[in-house]
Formats: C-alpha cells, structure tokens, sequence
C-alpha cells in the first residue's frame, strides 16, 4: 500500500511555494545515483546530499502562492533550506537514512517508492533518449530467442517489450498533441513567423525523422506483426515437454503472473502478446498516423497565416491602400474614376480546356420518413409465434455441448461406435444423429477422428443408418 507507515502524506513536499525546489532537488539526485553522472555509490552521506540539493535550489524558482503555505518561514541561508528539503522528504518517505554499526555514520537512498516517482520527473526534465522504435523489433528477437533455447527470461522480456510498442504510440501522439497546442499558443502571443517555422521543422528534423518515421516504416507494427504470430504459433506447437518445462519456470520466475492455478502461464502470456500486436496494429497506428497528419496540417495553416500577414507590408495592395488612405479627396476621386474605366474594360477569351473538370451529378437520397403504427398481433398469431419459438430452442444445441455430449460417451474408452451412443432425450437424440461433426473440433493437443465403417445398422430410431467409429487421439507436436 502506498500510503502507510511513514509515507501517510507522501506528496505532501511537492506541494506549497517551494514544491519546484523538492522536485529538482530529486532529479538531481536522482541523475547523481542512477544517471550519466552516477558515481556507482548507492548512498550518500548527509554533507554530499545538501551539496547536491545546494546546486539544485540555486537554479530552482520559488512560487510566490497566494494561499497560505504550512511550510513557508523566513529567509534561509541555500544550505538552511537544503537542510530542510532533507529533513522534510526523510520524513514522508521519498529518502532512507541508513545507519553504519561501525562508523555510526548516516547515509542516505532513495527509498523504493520514492526511486519509482521520481524516475519519470527525471526523465520528463532531463530529455533523455529513448529508442522508442526499437520494440517491435525487440519482441519479435525475443520471442525468437525463446523458441530457441527455451530460456523463459526471453518470454518475460518479449512481454515486456510489447507492452511498451502500445505505450510508445501514447507518448509519441501525447508529444504531437502538445507540441500542436504550444504551436497555437505562441503564435497567438508573438506572432513570429520564423520561429514557427524553425520549431517546425527542428522538431521533423530530429524527432519525427529518426524516431517517428522509424515507426512507422521500418520498425511498423504491420511489418512485424505476421512475423511475430507465426513466432507465437510455433511455441503453443512445441512438444509437451518443452511446454511443462516453460510453464515450470515461469510460475517459479514470476509468480506474481499466477492469478488462476489452473490457466497457463505460458498461454496467458503468448496470448497478451498478440493481443497488444493487435491493438498496436489496428488501433493505434492509425491514431498516430491521423494525429500527425493533423500536426502538420496545423503548422501548414498556421505558417501559410504568418506568411501573408508578414508580407502584408510588402505587397502591393497594401501600399497602394495606404497612399489612399493619405491622399486628399480630390485625389481620391481621380483614383477612383481611373480605378472604374479600368474596371469596366470588357475583356473577352477563350477558357482553358484542361482547367475544365465534370462534376457527376448526385442522386438525391429519397428517406422514408413515414411513421407507421407496429402491427397487433391476435392470440393467434402470438400461439404460434411462441409454439415457433420452443420448437427452435428444443431443437437447438452447439459445439460445446455437442463435444461435451461425445466426451461423457467416451468417458469408460477412447473409440465408440455412432449406434452405442447414449440416447436418453430429444436433444441427445439430435446429438447422436450430428455426431460425425464433432471431426471438426480440434485443440493444441487433441482432436476426435470419425471412421467410417462402411456398414449400415439398424438402430431403435432409424431402418438404415451409416455406422462410424469416433475415436479421441492426441495430436503430434510439432518439434519446430
């Protein structure tokens, strides 16, 4: 649970006029432990922590709120208020104190919780580089790997990398929203054509160009995702062994992934698999797809706008409209009266053959809008339909029943003639007389062969029936 013992008010440092402080306090040490700059310490003493968070609220803003703050008090000293900073996330959970027996010296870690929050603050602050085109690739190498040498480290990991390929298509349509509305927002408020444009195509130069467009050419989903059903088609084919051995491991490597003990593991994460292939496929490609598609529309708009509004002073309407402005009004009605003889010039040509285009005529889409009263129905007419009605559902069954009803015949041996069925009722009755159907029905491991016999019997139902033998076998495994 989160918030229990000491982290009950574990958000609390993020909030009030010094929240920007406490959050770049934590990325920074955050970078120091497990970033670039790591020095493969895993804690540090308390002198090293306030240097570090001296260097973070040197350069952090404090927001003046105009609400009462609980943590506000007077001026400190950048070391003071380091001190504090400390103190205050040591007490709600986001930092450990650790105590060495021998030296009683305290060093200081993040705690669990507080490393998995302030991970994303560090990512979103310090702009690190992500491969976000390389999962679909890396599930199909995965699952290629396991098929090999059967290690389920190689499952677990293609698990993983096919949950991030959905992921990955939220962030990048998340950016392309933002990066939209930013665009709007500061072309509304400055008016700057260049630095529009120049955003626009930085951002297509190094991020839609190595990243995006990889997506959604070399590293597609629709590229890879046959490839990766096949891939999932031949582990469910794997002989037995080499499928209770996988399922073994993976309850012992991930129990957490457990939650039936009678589902399989295994299954249940070859099947998650292709699930999110699907979904990445058939739904969030073409949601990038169309939110790009509206990003560059937009900047397209929106540069076109800046473009004639930033030439306005250079065309030459614009000039002359402004001379207009300022002549007098005698020299306006010369303009005018020069401006009308050119205008009323009657200019005759012949128009251009291939600018000429035929527009097909539409039908007109004919809608019945009449509204009629629902018919009523005689008692009659209701008898029957409900006779109608009973007779469908009593004559009425499906494969699973069907193969339940052969199993349970099959349950004393493995082959049983079609007239020794059991016929107790109706329904098995109809059952018996479908049951050649059940050579239809097959699994991963087993399946039902119908034989014909080539005679024909007499049974208590039927002058003259063809006889056949259903027999349960079990499929062979295919080793590839």
């Amino acid at each position: 649970m989160l918030f229990a013992e000491t982290r009950t008010h574990f958000f609390r440092p993020l909030n009030g006029k010094y929240r920007g402080q406490v959050a770049d306090c934590l990325s920074v040490f955050y970078e120091r432990l497990y970033g670039a700059l790591a020095d493969y310490s895993r804690s540090f003493t308390r002198d090293q922590v306030i240097e570090i968070f001296e260097e973070a609220i040197a350069r952090s803003p404090v927001f003046d709120d105009e609400e009462g703050d609980e943590f506000s008090v007077g001026h400190r000293t950048q070391r003071e208020q380091a001190n504090w900073i400390l103190g205050l996330l040591v007490e709600h959970g986001w930092l450990e104190r650790h105590i060495d027996e021998a030296t009683l010296q305290a060093t200081y870690a993040f705690s669990r919780h507080g490393r998995l929050f302030t991970q994303p603050m560090a990512d979103a602050a310090g702009g690190r580089f992500r491969t976000r085109h390389r999962n679909t690739r890396n599930t199909r190498n995965a699952l290629k790997s396991f098929l090999d040498k059967g290690e389920v480290y190689d499952l677990l990991d293609a698990y993983e990398y096919s949950e991030r390929i959905v992921s990955d298509f939220s962030d990048v349509i998340a950016e392309l929203d933002e990066r939209r509305r930013q665009l709007v927002k500061e072309v509304e408020s400055q008016q700057v054509v260049q630095r529009a444009s120049d955003e626009f195509f930085d951002f297509m130069e190094k991020r839609f160009k190595p990243d995006v467009s990889i997506m959604l050419s070399a590293d597609s989903v629709e590229k890879y995702r046959d490839e990766i059903s096949d891939l999932i088609d031949r582990v469910k084919r794997k002989r037995k062994e080499f499928k209770a051995q996988a399922e073994r491991d993976l309850r012992r490597t991930a129990p957490e992934l457990v939650s039936d003990p009678q589902q399989s593991v295994l299954m249940a994460i070859l099947d998650g698999i292709e699930s999110r292939m699907h979904n990445a496929s058939s739904v969030m490609l073409p949601a990038l797809r169309q939110a790009l598609n509206g990003f560059t529309r937009r900047a397209d708009i929106i540069m076109r706008q800046l473009s004639y509004a930033g030439g306005a002073s250079q065309n030459l309407l614009h000039g002359l409209l402004e001379r207009y402005r300022q002549a007098s009004e005698d020299q306006r009605a010369v303009a005018l009266e020069n401006a009308g003889e050119a205008f009323a010039t009657l200019t005759i040509g012949l128009p251009d053959a291939d600018a000429l285009r035929l527009i097909a005529s539409r039908k007109a889409r004919v809608v019945n809008s009449s509204i009629e009263e629902p018919a009523e129905h005689d008692l009659e007419s209701r008898r029957q339909m409900f006779i109608q009605s009973a007779v469908d559902l009593a004559f009425t069954f499906n494969t699973q029943k069907q193969r339940d009803y052969v199993i349970t015949a099959l349950s004393e041996g493995h082959r049983i003639h079609s007239q020794n069925l059991p016929i107790r009722d109706a329904k098995e009755l109809l059952m018996s007389a479908h049951a050649i159907e059940v050579g239809g029905i097959t699994s991963s491991e087993f399946a039902f062969k119908v034989t014909p016999t080539n005679n024909r019997v007499k049974t208590d139902y039927y002058d003259a029936t063809d006889e056949f033998t259903i027999e349960l076998i079990t499929r062979r495994d295919d080793v590839g």
